[in-house]
């Protein structure tokens, strides 16, 4: 990443920046900034201050590194609370857990990977629950996936070019055997991952679609040793009844399928 002097060079500069505190630890020092996005430390220091004035950013004196600040919180509160696919979705998610019992969500697509907009926990004693407003990447994850899989050719050429990054020893690194996945998934129609994005948890995920396509995805997710084969193969028709609700709702059309007969995990 270069640094550019133009005013839409700056803006991007800004927004890098935040959107790195979306992804990693909640504290970051001038260096790591710096380091990841290949800026000098005096244009970090900046644009730190900056955001500081405005309370999107807070520096913690104790460890000298910083961190979001009240205005970034309110921000993405309001944000959540708005959310037309948010909206939409959530009956629809209570419904589901309340026919399957465990952790239904709803995920939005964002430049560089997915956000959970909102999850209704299970029931069961032990249950899943995921961390709303933090970015995950495409590739870790069936809900991530299943977005993949509809994205378009150019962005999965970017994604595949570049490292895919291991979250857990179960996550997709190798660009061809993903790339296939994605072709069975278009095809059936939904997404499956065992401790794919996290080690202890399995989930299944189906495409959602705006007016203008791809928006986001639904799934379904709890203890690995609760989501078997058997559990996908009966839960998938289901969530893919869900994610066209969902979709009709928004005014999308869902894309054309096989006829759903789920097999399970992909090998």
């Amino acid at each position: 990443m270069t640094e550019s002097t133009g005013g839409t060079g700056a803006t991007e500069r800004v927004a890098d920046v935040l959107l790195l505190f979306t992804d990693g630890p909640p504290t970051l020092g001038v260096s790591r900034v710096s380091r990841e996005l290949g800026l000098s430390k005096a244009v970090v220091h900046r644009i730190l201050q900056s955001l500081i004035s405005r309370n999107l950013i807070a520096y913690d004196p104790d460890i000298r590194e910083y961190r979001l600040g009240p205005t970034a919180a309110a921000l993405g509160s309001r944000a959540l609370r708005d959310s037309d696919l948010r909206t939409a979705a959530l009956p629809f998610l209570t419904e589901l857990r309340d026919r399957l019992h465990e952790t239904v969500t709803i995920s939005a697509k964002v430049h560089g990977g997915r956000v959970y907009l909102d999850e209704v926990v299970g029931t069961h004693e032990i249950t899943m629950s995921v961390e709303l407003g933090r970015r995950f990447p495409l590739h870790a994850g069936s809900s991530g996936k299943c977005m993949l899989a509809h994205s378009h050719p150019d962005e999965l050429v970017r994604l595949l070019a570049d490292e895919l990054t291991a979250l857990t020893p179960a996550t997709p690194t190798d660009p061809g055997a993903l790339r296939a996945e994605l072709v069975r998934i278009r095809e059936r129609g939904y997404a499956a991952s065992a401790g794919e994005r996290q080690g202890d948890a399995g989930s299944v995920a189906v495409p959602v679609f705006g007016p203008d396509g791809l928006v986001g995805s639904v799934s379904v997710c709890g203890p690995r040793f609760r989501v078997t084969d058997e559990f996908v193969a009966a839960t998938a028709p289901k969530l893919i009844e869900t994610a066209d609700r969902i979709t009709a709702r928004l005014g999308g059309t869902a894309p054309a399928r096989a006829v759903p007969t789920p097999t399970g995990r992909t090998p």
